[in-house]
């Protein structure tokens, strides 16, 4: 599993970790955590860049993941980290076709969705990060770009990632 990459649409934060990647909100939802942006900013540099690219994909790894998390957060915060509200749709891992909200996200800003075969040529972390832009509480305006920077738009150049 390859969710340490960062996107070229993320670009404005990349350098300093100042918001939280799409490859630790990922990792969020596969352990379960609600992180806020306060939380995260509380963090060092080198807390940021640990949680980015510490492996959570295995069960194990997910655990030990959430257990490194909760003491991060309560020590630098000295808050008890919170499970997430609802739980993730974990949508990005099926490749048989964009699930419904992308496909009609993408038709309502005026754009074709992914077609079956392009869902399953994304990656987890891609195919992760259009279903967490359609998202009412997140940064929506990313979705576009998100979409051309994974070749999915007409006239985009395929692969190109920061």
């Amino acid at each position: 599993m390859n969710d340490i990459q960062m996107f070229a649409f993320e670009s404005d934060f990349v350098a300093s970790l100042r918001c939280v990647p799409m490859a630790v909100r990922l990792k969020l939802d596969l352990c379960g955590i609600k992180l806020t942006l306060r939380q995260w900013s509380r963090f060092s540099r080198q807390d940021r860049h640990d949680l980015l690219i510490r492996a959570c994909g295995a069960p194990a790894e997910i655990a030990a993941y959430r257990r490194a998390l909760v003491a991060l957060v309560f020590l630098r915060s000295g808050e008890i980290a919170k499970p997430l509200a609802d739980p993730p749709c974990g949508g990005w891992d099926r490749t048989d076709g964009p699930p419904p909200i992308v496909a009609d996200y993408a038709r309502s800003l005026g754009l074709a969705p992914p077609s079956p075969g392009q869902w399953a040529g994304l990656t987890r972390l891609q195919r992760f990060a259009l279903i967490k832009l359609t998202r009412d509480n997140h940064d929506n305006v990313n979705f576009a770009p998100a979409m051309r920077e994974f070749g999915l738009l007409a006239g985009t150049l395929a692969g190109l990632h920061s």
